[in-house]
């Protein structure tokens, strides 16, 4: 959470229906030729009904890959519930392995969350994810100083560790104060500690995969800010409120797909519309986002998800 900022749930009422979700994935993706599905948020574990969503994705006979984004604070219980319904790939966020510099990023709210998250990680990996992310966002004078302790983690265990730069999104007194740390930078970092080669693994999104020699695991980075990706992004997203965005960094052509299903808009017609919004995509990213972008961001990354 940034800095003061205050909590702001999204009304229940307001959340796309079990069934229009549904409705959207089989007859406005699926058809457009999704078959790649990431939940996120926000945070997806808030959903009560999250076991069953992941069931009922899983088992559509077009899902080639399914995976999911957490901050990782209620996934302890339910992570081999998870794993049963069909999960197999699971982000968790873990930008600290110090639980007072953990609860300092993620805006402590008077409670410690850090054993809860590394719990949800053993819960996982015990579970069966395997391999099993962990997301990392590296900012200066924070938590860069732990970056060979979050690498050594995939020397012994299948874990992938992905350090990320530190963007402007919704921290901006942060970033003008701290900056942010290069890809390139770390890598040489982990190299000059234990050596670094080019995986052999590859995987779904932007990351470049590295792995230190013999460890089982490996280290990837995803470098928006020095290595700019938007050309080569074939993501997106649709949020839990029906709103459909062509780039996470940047809102311009937002759809509203809930508001158009509630007023009678038929399939066929939003799959028109979601057609000509992915032809448009490759001119709205975060590269462009300046000139693109009318107003000040609405949703921080806290409200966005990974």
């Amino acid at each position: 959470m940034p800095e003061g900022a205050e909590l702001d749930y999204i009304l229940r009422q307001d959340y796309l229906t079990d069934e229009e979700l549904f409705t959207l994935l089989k007859k406005v993706f699926i058809p457009l030729g999704f078959t790649k599905f990431r939940l996120t948020g926000g945070e997806p574990l808030l959903r009560p009904n999250i076991v069953e969503i992941v069931r009922a994705i899983a088992t559509l006979p077009q899902t080639k890959d399914l995976s999911m984004t957490t901050n990782g604070f209620l996934l302890a219980p339910i992570a081999s519930n998870l794993f049963n319904a069909g999960l197999r790939r699971i982000n968790i966020s873990l930008d600290s392995l110090d639980p007072n510099t953990f609860d300092q990023i993620i805006g402590n709210r008077g409670r410690s969350r850090w054993q809860e998250v590394w719990n949800g990680i053993q819960a996982a990996y015990k579970a069966g994810f395997d391999p099993l992310k962990l997301n990392v966002v590296v900012i200066p004078g924070v938590n860069d100083h732990e970056v060979l302790d979050l690498a050594a983690l995939t020397i012994n265990r299948r874990w992938h560790i992905r350090f990320i730069e530190f963007m402007p999104i919704g921290n901006f007194q942060l970033f003008s104060d701290r900056g942010w740390i290069s890809s390139a930078d770390l890598r040489q970092r982990i190299r000059s500690h234990w050596g670094l080669t080019e995986s052999r693994v590859h995987g779904n999104g932007p990351a470049d995969i590295f792995q230190i020699p013999k460890a089982l695991g490996t280290v990837g980075f995803i470098s928006q800010m020095s290595e700019c990706f938007c050309d080569r992004c074939n993501r997106i997203r649709l949020s839990a409120d029906g709103w459909l965005r062509p780039c996470l960094l940047n809102e311009t052509g937002q759809i509203n797909l809930k508001t158009a299903l509630r007023s009678g808009v038929s399939p066929a017609q939003l799959q028109a519309q979601v057609q000509e919004l992915l032809t448009l995509k490759p001119t709205i990213n975060f590269k462009q986002r300046e000139t693109s972008t009318t107003s000040t961001y609405k949703r921080t990354m806290s409200k966005i998800g990974g």
